[in-house]
């Protein structure tokens, strides 16, 4: 009897690799161990690296800007198993003041808006990765990475209710780490009574950012045609997430 899968993946020194696998879809759900999400990966040791080899893991896509990633350098980068790739998805972009009274909703609205092209790199290199599991992370693994994550399940077809599921799960999987993620923002200058709305991950920002694509696209494969992506490349990401 084939022991279930587990969503997310313990490994020690990260707290938020979850897969992506087993969603519904209208044709079943989503594949296991094809795509991964998660939080930096900086922390984690020989050992840990060998667990996310042995769980398939071949592509990694950082996420990050050049000073996280120089700061916290990425310990797979140099892997001889892996391929890795650094696509800094929001670049300059920051969170400012806010019109909808939601700054990590104006935040998410800008990256698609402006930062097309980067997330169309990021698509196709997970299209166009080898056989095994691609892990695309950032630092927390929830804003960068949610809007993939949400990108991805969308195409896929799964329903909305379940998107906002998976993006709010990161709140509850960080926790251990809001600490020094505080203590990250505290050594930038950054006044943490301000940086805390920062660390939110509510339901309602995104499916208000899934409510963007749709009003502003007219739907979330429209928008991914719209920033460059050939049919071919879409199709081959609803393979890999279908495990076709």
């Amino acid at each position: 009897m084939n022991t279930p899968l587990s969503r997310h993946i313990a490994v020690a020194g990260a707290y938020n690799i979850r897969d992506l696998g087993g969603y519904r879809t209208p044709n079943g759900e989503t594949a296991w161990r094809r795509i991964l999400r998660s939080d930096g990966l900086h922390r984690i040791d020989a050992e840990g690296m060998a667990m996310l080899v042995e769980a398939g893991v071949v592509t990694v896509i950082d996420l990050r800007h050049d000073t996280e990633c120089a700061t916290q350098p990425n310990p797979l980068a140099g892997h001889d198993a892996v391929r890795y790739h650094n696509v800094s998805l929001f670049a300059d972009l920051a969170p400012t003041g806010t019109s909808s009274g939601d700054v990590l909703l104006d935040l998410y609205i800008k990256a698609l808006d402006e930062r097309g092209a980067a997330i169309a790199q990021v698509l196709t290199l997970i299209a166009e990765a080898q056989d095994g599991a691609v892990l695309f992370h950032c630092t927390a693994g929830k804003d960068r990475t949610g809007i993939i994550a949400a990108l991805l399940l969308a195409l896929a077809g799964v329903e909305t209710t379940l998107i906002l599921e998976d993006y709010a799960l990161t709140a509850t999987m960080i926790a251990p780490m809001v600490e020094e993620l505080i203590a990250g923002a505290r050594e930038r200058g950054v006044d943490p009574e301000a940086f805390m709305p920062l660390l939110a991950a509510e339901p309602v920002t995104m499916e208000r950012t899934i409510a963007h694509i749709q009003a502003n696209y007219g739907s979330v494969e429209a928008y991914l045609a719209g920033i460059g992506l050939s049919g071919e490349t879409v199709a081959k990401l609803k393979n890999r997430l279908s495990g076709e």
